[in-house]
């Protein structure tokens, strides 16, 4: 194994040397003190058209999913991590449901499912139609015994003129819903088009249409509500005032180890984009959390923050093309490419500091194949 020269900041090129960290050893679940889920990317198929119907590799998709579960973490699917409105169209959305839910079964693995208004085109709806839409695709899940997320819509942001709106919408949609469901906030962060959900610019405005949304559900209806906002301050006051019952699933993977570790009787449990990539690590820091060893817990996952904070910095909605590219190096998937050609959406320079917050935090467990599927991107960026 030599020594590779990687590009830095600055433009400069500095030697560093893989393997020097080690790799940490999963310990496979499953956990009782929390609920675990890594929102999981998609593998594509490098020779199929990048926008049409062959454009997803649907066995190294699912085998990626295995992984996940053999490490003891859930799969929450079709969600923005699998480029949900980022490339995965939904026809291949449908079908990823039906093909997990399968395999879910079959391997007896934890899955949710990613529901929201991606099949109509346009801006120009009604809001019965949005409404609709959500309906579609929560009754598909539901008929393959899945569990829905009712993901953000961007239709709705466009069509909605108000919180009532969002009352209104969400109350006639989890009335619909025959089974319990999750919720999802995804901030603009992720998602631009998503500034203003809820009819509130100010977020923590947002929060208290969120809080009246679950209390005016029917019972048992809402079991828990994933949030993405980026501001841990928010989501620990949000946590306290949720009703018994109902869970608050950080989606923050800028802050997540404090957040799950919790504080004052509270915490949240887990659905993050960032444990597609950390899934060993996470599975070994759930271990110590299991065995109430609070110190562990943190130790092994302290070094994967600054690796979520650069693969989620902005755009953060660029922050999938990481999560591929370490499953890539890692030997998950044979190529380097994306849905829509979104491997080229980060700089070499982004790229080299991955790796070397990777091989820090413990992730490289083969140097050698790390080291052999990067060069060809350095010499694809002109440095040998």
């Amino acid at each position: 194994m030599s020594v590779l020269r990687l590009p830095t900041a600055s433009g400069d090129l500095e030697p560093y040397q893989l393997g020097t960290f080690g790799a940490v050893t999963p310990v496979p679940g499953p956990w009782k003190k929390r609920e675990v889920f890594a929102a999981v990317h998609v593998v594509a198929d490098p020779l199929g058209d990048p926008v049409g119907s062959t454009a997803v590799d649907w066995e190294a998709t699912l085998a990626y999913r295995r992984h996940l579960w053999s490490l003891g973490l859930g799969v929450a699917e079709v969600m923005d991590t699998a480029q949900r409105g980022n490339g995965l169209s939904a026809d291949h959305v449908t079908e990823l449901i039906r093909r997990t839910s399968e395999e879910a079964k079959t391997c007896q693995g934890r899955a949710v499912y990613g529901v929201t208004t991606d099949q109509l085109q346009g801006h120009d709806h009604t809001l019965p139609a949005v409404v609709t839409a959500y309906e579609q695709q929560l009754e598909y899940v539901e008929s393959v015994g899945g569990e829905a997320i009712i993901m953000p819509s961007r239709a709705l942001a466009t069509t909605a003129r108000s919180s009532d709106d969002y009352l209104l919408a969400y109350d006639r949609l989890l009335s619909a819903a025959a089974g319990p469901v999750m919720l999802h906030w995804l901030g603009e962060a992720f998602d631009p088009a998503l500034a203003g959900y809820w009819g509130h610019p100010d977020p923590w405005q947002a929060a208290e249409t969120v809080l009246e949304i679950i209390a005016a559900a029917p019972p048992g209806h809402v079991t828990g509500i994933k949030v993405s906002v980026l501001d841990p301050e928010l989501e620990i006051s949000l946590r306290r005032r949720l009703p018994p019952g109902v869970r608050c699933f950080t989606g923050d993977d800028f802050d997540f180890p404090r957040l799950i570790a919790g504080e004052d009787g509270f915490h949240s449990d887990a659905l993050l984009g960032i444990f597609d990539a950390i899934a060993p690590v996470a599975s070994a820091a759930f271990d110590h959390l299991e065995q109430g060893d609070v110190p562990g817990f943190h130790s092994l996952l302290e070094p994967t923050v600054a690796l979520s904070r650069h693969m989620f910095e902005a755009p953060t909605y660029h922050y999938k093309t990481g999560v591929v590219f370490l499953a890539y190096l890692t030997g998950h998937q044979d190529h380097f490419r994306m849905l829509s050609g979104h491997e080229g959406s980060r700089s070499i320079i982004h790229l080299a500091e991955l790796l070397r917050l990777a091989d820090r935090a413990g992730l490289i467990a083969d140097p050698d194949l790390a080291e052999h599927r990067f060069k060809p991107l350095l010499s694809l960026a002109g440095i040998e």
